[in-house]
């Protein structure tokens, strides 16, 4: 432990920019919200508050990112599913693609759990709200600080939020000019079963979650089975702190009446009886209550200055690491309100670098307030949900999305933020192997279907009913299992590899005894793209066949991955021949007929040409092994795929096709789609005959899948350094695709691969000051302005280059 710490002090020397840049680091807005995708959202990677800014009433809702119905892993609910998997060979072996379609329903166990909303706070001003003012409401994510502000009567009045990782807790402070004071009643609710009690200047709250329940689309009646004995428990206390005047205890309805008080602090905390993905939360829960009361005594203690600087100092520890600067906004156009500021640049097709710079920093924010709680990463709404049914149960879908939420990691100089991810990846290396064996016959390895939750289940989901498109698909495991090896090459940490290598190696090992031989060839059977279907040449649409290319790329780069961190330990020899031989007799990849990347064994059509997922352009974005240097021909092919499938897609799906456009060095089609990614996109219960739908960003800049799922703004972020720096484990290259609208700019602290951080300036597309750090030392080739460097580095050595 101390000497991990001492590795991040020594890392973070170097990260630290040296000069400071200019550039908006707020989203401002000059009205309360209405709906959530106009709400202000804070965390501490644990709990997280959603902020609406109301004048007569104020709403903020709270998630515990560990809040989710269900209990562990304990049976299988289709116990011969394994049995049908020759039977579907035999049916492909036949191109009864129908037949082995209506199969693939047997081979399906359960759905995935919920995940939760908390409760809402709610402040309802008592006072009238004539004479109010000059409103105001921003969140700074320079510093992770929310505000609200407006005159009442010429009197100022500022509601202010952070959500402290230090000390575990949500702050909320009232204060008012105006001597009359504040007159407010503070009220908690939750949708889930729970109690409140009021003493002490204090809600107590305490509930729980269902033990199981059903995703929203699946037809059942009862959504939810609840039983106080089972399932997550929870304990949320609200302290209120007045300065002045007065607090009331009432205890009739559990409410706090603020009377009179200029200045009033808030203080909410919450903890769950979560104790790990294998641990019952009601019998081996977490001793949830004398934590939570911890957690309020200490917070108590101190001020609120004390509390705010140690918020704001813990954070931009992460946060200041990496500085932007891709030109100056209009002045006009950078004080308008950040909502009229997007619809003005969807619109009007004027540049705004300011607001492509707060982009790309808010997907950094978010993933420093979403992700910082051991083995539960950022799920798809983050942590920001306020539904118990929430859309695809804001779960955990790994066939792009919880991926998608990790790539900027690592570039973007937050790579401490992939640890819940990573040891996420071992508990479902766990529960995976029971499902290699149990569903597929696999006696080595693990794997991963469609969904997982915070269970770490890893079955493959669909109840015996599910759609085969996406319920049936089998490289879940494979595709996250990289993720480790992208982590090494960030930190060249050997302990840290050495103790995820069987991770890798298991999920290497499920995909090598999953292969069959076809026509002398390497093949998966049965095998699906994700959520995409093929129409044969007799018409027949259908989701399940052989040697589908997304599952043969995902395997190369799996086993690419495993074969050199072996190599890197000294262990296994014999392994790593084994997947050199595998890879040897997989089946290439083929181009079809239009000049794609062929997605299906045959040259068959899609059915939805347009679809969202690009599932097997994987090798070229997020794997490597595709490129424009290594591979031109196949990276061509990519490129007229993406150009078949077109623009208009969903908002996770356009900012994966940022870094892929990125990889394929062409800056105008990049930055094009990073345009379209921050597309004006209404809330999703907007009704008015101007609204706006579909795939892009909503007024709070939370992407719009639609609806509301956080991979398109992590997707968006990690693009914009695709297209600033690309790099290899030996080579790094600087501005590949660069858009002529950053002709001009300049940026610091973003990681390249072999542990290197890169600070550079570039005028008319041509880098002009270059300084690169290395961490442990090594050598690497360095790539810009159309010349090539070999440069060798000693441990935590900085060199000047230009």
């Amino acid at each position: 432990m101390v000497m991990k710490k001492v590795f991040w002090i020594i890392l973070c020397m170097f990260f630290i920019p040296l000069v400071t840049f200019a550039g908006n680091m707020k989203l401002h807005y000059d009205r309360p919200a209405e709906y959530f995708e106009e709400a202000l959202v804070i965390g501490n990677g644990t709990m997280g508050a959603t902020l609406y800014g109301g004048v007569k009433k104020d709403k903020i809702s709270f998630n515990d990112i560990t809040l989710w119905t269900g209990e562990p892993e304990s049976e299988n609910s289709s116990p011969d599913a394994f049995n049908v998997i020759p039977e579907i060979r035999a049916l492909l072996d036949n191109e009864d693609y129908e037949g082995a379609d209506k199969a693939q329903y047997k081979v399906q166990g359960h759905y995935s759990e919920n995940y939760q909303p908390l409760g809402t706070l709610t402040i309802e001003y008592l006072d009238d709200t004539a004479g109010i003012s000059d409103y105001h409401r921003w969140l700074d994510i320079g510093n992770a600080t929310a505000r609200t502000q407006y005159l009442k009567d010429g009197k100022l009045f500022t509601s202010d939020y952070f959500a402290s990782a230090p000390d575990s807790v949500i702050v909320i402070r009232l204060k008012s000019e105006n001597k009359e004071g504040i007159h407010a009643l503070l009220s908690f609710d939750s949708p889930l079963p729970h109690s409140s009690q009021v003493a002490d200047n204090e809600i107590s709250v305490e509930g729980y979650a269902a033990y199981h329940s059903f995703p929203v689309y699946y037809k059942a009646e009862d959504k939810h089975r609840y039983d106080p004995e089972r399932g997550i428990h929870f304990k949320t206390l609200v302290r209120v702190l007045s300065v002045d005047g007065s607090v009331k205890n009432r205890y009739s309805d559990s409410r706090i009446e603020i009377d009179g008080s200029t200045e009033v602090l808030i203080l909410i905390a919450n903890v769950t009886s979560f104790n790990g993905f294998d641990k019952d939360p009601v019998k081996e829960g977490r001793n949830y209550r004398s934590h939570v009361e911890k957690r309020m005594k200490c917070a108590i203690g101190k001020t609120y200055d004390a509390l705010r600087e140690a918020h704001i100092r813990d954070y931009k520890y992460y946060f200041d690491r990496v500085k932007l600067d891709l030109g100056n906004t209009d002045d006009d156009i950078a004080a308008l309100p950040t909502d009229k500021q997007l619809l003005f640049y969807t619109d009007c097709k004027q540049q705004n670098p300011d607001l492509e710079e707060l982009y790309f920093q808010f997907g950094r924010y978010l993933l420093i307030s979403s992700s910082r709680t051991p083995g539960v990463p950022a799920n798809l709404q983050g942590l920001w949900n306020e539904s118990v049914l929430p859309p695809w149960s804001s779960n955990y879908t790994v066939n792009i999305n919880l991926e998608e939420n990790y790539w900027a990691s690592g570039t973007t100089n937050l790579i401490e933020m992939q640890y819940p991810l990573i040891e996420f990846i071992a508990n479902l290396s766990k529960t995976g192997r029971k499902t290699a064996k149990d569903y597929y016959g696999v006696e080595r390895g693990w794997c991963l279907g469609h969904n997982s939750d915070v269970w770490a289940m890893t079955c493959p989901v669909g109840l015996n009913e599910g759609d085969p498109s996406w319920a049936c698909w089998t490289m879940g495991g494979t595709w996250l299992s990289t993720h480790i090896w992208e982590h090494y090459l960030f930190t060249l940490d050997k302990g840290f590899l050495c103790k995820f290598y069987p991770v890798l190696k298991g999920a290497a090992e499920f995909c090598m005894d999953w292969l069959v031989e076809k026509d002398g060839k390497l093949v998966t059977s049965p095998g699906t793209s994700p959520e995409n279907k093929y129409i044969t040449p007799d018409g027949y649409v259908g989701a399940t066949s052989y040697g589908n290319t997304s599952d043969l790329a995902m395997i190369r780069e799996c086993l690419i991955d495993a074969a050199e961190a072996s190599k890197v330990l000294g262990v296994d020899k014999s392994f790593r021949k084994r997947i050199k031989k595998t890879l040897s007799r997989l089946y290439p990849y083929q181009i079809g007929t239009d000049g794609n990347l062929q997605e299906w064994y045959y040259d068959w059509q899609d059915q939805d040409p347009y679809h969202r997922h690009q599932s097997h352009l994987f090798g070229l974005y997020p794997g490597h092994h595709l490129s424009v240097e290594e591979t031109p021909e196949l990276a061509a092919a990519c490129a007229r795929t993406l150009q078949i499938k077109g623009d208009d897609t969903t908002g996770w799906s356009t900012g994966w096709r940022v870094n892929l456009l990125a990889r394929l060095r062409d800056g105008e089609k990049a930055y094009h789609m990073y345009r379209r990614l921050l597309r004006y996109v209404s809330p999703d219960n907007y009704k008015g005959e101007d609204a706006r739908r579909g795939g892009g960003t909503y007024p709070n800049l939370l992407d719009a899948h639609s609806p509301f799922q956080i991979d398109g703004n992590f997707g968006g972020c990690s693009g914009v350094i695709e297209m600033l720096m690309q790099s290899s484990t030996n080579k790094i290259v600087l501005l590949p695709a660069l858009p002529e609208s950053w002709a001009d700019g300049r940026v610091q602290g973003i990681c390249a691969r072999g542990g290197f951080v890169v600070d550079m300036e570039w005028k008319n597309r041509e880098v002009v000051s270059l300084i690169v750090s290395s961490l442990k030392g090594g050598r690497t080739e360095i790539c810009f302005n159309g010349v090539s460097k070999k440069v060798v580095f000693k441990a935590g050595e900085k060199k000047r280059l230009l």
